[in-house]
């Protein structure tokens, strides 16, 4: 179902550079951010798009299975507070 998405990382300040009609994301306002706010990331299937591709500090492409563990990390989970 997923074989063919991949996911790259971008910082949240370049996320004006990326073209939305070239992603799954429809806007700056509805890409996920890390836990301190600093990181988003893009889907999308195929090829990595031009206006991704343009964009210096991004991370490796992951495929989608590669991706569920990025999330899973402490950068985009917030830990559990204890209960009390």
């Amino acid at each position: 179902m997923f074989n063919d998405r991949k996911y790259v990382v971008i910082l949240y300040s370049d996320v004006d550079k990326v073209d939305f009609t070239q992603v799954m994301e429809t806007s700056t306002e509805t890409v996920r951010r890390s836990v301190d706010g600093t990181l988003t990331f893009v889907k999308y299937e195929g090829e990595m798009p031009t206006s991704v591709t343009a964009i210096e500090n991004r991370s490796q492409e992951y495929t989608h299975e590669e991706f569920l563990n990025v999330l899973s990390g402490p950068d985009w989970t917030p830990p559990m507070e204890e209960l009390q």
